[in-house]
């Protein structure tokens, strides 16, 4: 059976970091060494390693060689990637960099910076998807408040979008959040990269700094979480949801599938990501391991890898993979209890709106592990908090001539700032939508029609 191929790109500084612990963590659970051999034990490891990995022969040796390709606008991130412990993973050719940086400018990403490179980057990764059998589609992992991840990982989303029209374009997206801010404009950089991401990408997976460090700080008990404590995070989560792709499990999941139960409006694709167990190795013997309890963990606010309140919104859909050995029996039943018991939570007009997929291959260190990926009305917070930060600024034209220097027009902030409003809108729409919303719906094409009439 050939693998679907998945291609990733990393781009930007947290882009290629992220990417860096993403690698390493699927490395060991496909028993691979840092130089791309095989070293594990377990046949299963192998059998579906051609999601991510292509195999090449080496003086009659097989290597396993990630299908990736890392980008920045300064040489900076990626010679510390190449000259790193798995720097030796990737193929040479596969190190795309510009010159002279995007420094936190999203226009520089987008128009000029970016738009030199980004032919040569599509040359790049033309070449590794015709090596690809059954491509099923990119995942790109980037910042959304910075000048390369934002601006370059946008342009690159569209040109793919253009280019592969029929895969599957998922991201996950780092969201800038109030408490822990790296630069001043990252409103800017933010709103503008979401109000692209609405048409390009197919799925985006997002996640916030404040809601890792919360993480890092409260469940894990690390006095001062430094970037890759949290990238580690950020990667058990990625190792999650790709593991109904990189190994057999009983109800095989894909890109597609995840994305076909997950989005019920094609706007509303933007994701929030869980995963549990969580705990501090000191805890360790005294958590439970039972699969209600995790289920239960998985739509805990606490657990969640955003900034936002679960219990403020509805979900709409949920997905979640249970890892390790657990009954399919008793991880679906966990999940309708947990539904029964906070109906209130869940929109009661999509039925069996929660999906379970299992995965015998547990993450390794860890006996059992789940992640959910949910699609709650409750994300919403995050798009208003940017966009309140953003009004703010853009009302007295801040930093604007940053933007307009590289040829950029204002009333693109305008057009990103109300697109982003109506996304907003749609989400609170809803999530006040009832039983009585079928009446409505009606009631308003009635309207229309009246309308069009007359």
């Amino acid at each position: 059976m050939a693998s679907r191929e998945i291609i990733n790109l990393q781009v930007g500084q947290a882009g290629n970091q992220v990417g860096e612990a993403f690698w390493s963590m699927i490395l060991a659970e496909h028993g691979l060494d840092q130089s791309g051999k095989y070293i594990g034990s377990d046949p299963l490891q192998l059998q579906r390693i051609g999601t991510y990995f292509t195999e090449v022969e080496t003086q009659g040796e097989n290597r396993y060689v990630p299908r990736s390709t890392q980008i920045d606008l300064e040489a900076g991130v990626c010679n510390r990637l190449r000259s790193g412990p798995i720097g030796g993973l990737f193929r040479p050719d596969t190190y795309v960099t510009g010159a002279p940086g995007a420094g936190n400018n999203w226009a520089k990403g987008f128009y000029t910076e970016g738009a030199e490179l980004v032919d040569t980057l599509l040359e790049v990764i033309r070449k590794q998807a015709e090596a690809c059998e059954v491509l099923q589609g990119f995942q790109l992992i980037h910042s959304l408040g910075g000048g390369s991840g934002a601006g370059l990982g946008c342009l690159l989303l569209s040109k793919l979008r253009e280019e592969f029209p029929d895969r599957m374009l998922a991201t996950y997206s780092i969201l800038p959040s109030p408490k822990v801010s790296e630069t001043v404009v990252e409103p800017y950089n933010a709103m503008l990269s979401v109000h692209q991401l609405l048409d390009t990408s197919d799925l985006s997976i997002c996640i916030d700094n404040e809601a890792l460090y919360n993480i890092t700080t409260g469940i894990l008990k690390i006095k001062q979480p430094s970037f890759p404590d949290l990238n580690q995070l950020i990667s058990k989560v990625m190792c999650g949801i790709s593991t109904s792709l990189r190994f057999p499990g009983q109800l095989n999941g894909d890109l597609r599938k995840l994305g076909m139960n997950l989005i019920p409006f094609p706007r509303l694709h933007f994701l929030m990501p869980s995963y549990a167990p969580l705990y501090d190795s000191k805890a360790q013997a005294y958590q439970g391991t039972k699969i209600a309890e995790l289920t239960q963990a998985l739509f805990d606010r606490k657990n969640l890898f955003v900034a936002c309140d679960p219990r403020f919104g509805r979900y709409l859909t949920a997905a979640t993979i249970f890892r390790g050995s657990v009954a399919s029996r008793e991880a679906e039943y966990a999940v309708l209890d947990l539904q029964k018991r906070n109906s209130a939570h869940f929109a009661e007009w999509i039925p069996d709106n929660v999906s379970v997929s299992l995965c015998s291959v547990p993450p390794v260190g860890q006996k059992q592990a789940a992640t959910a990926l949910a699609n709650s009305t409750a994300v919403q917070e995050l798009f208003q908090r940017t966009q309140e930060t953003f009004t703010a600024m853009f009302k007295r034209r801040a930093f604007l001539h940053w933007y307009t220097g590289e040829g950029m027009d204002p009333m693109e902030f305008q057009e990103a700032e109300s697109n982003i409003q109506d996304l907003v809108a749609e989400y609170q729409q809803y999530q006040e939508a009832g039983a009585d919303y079928e009446e409505e719906e009606y009631a308003e094409e009635e309207e229309f029609i009246a309308e069009e009439e007359e």
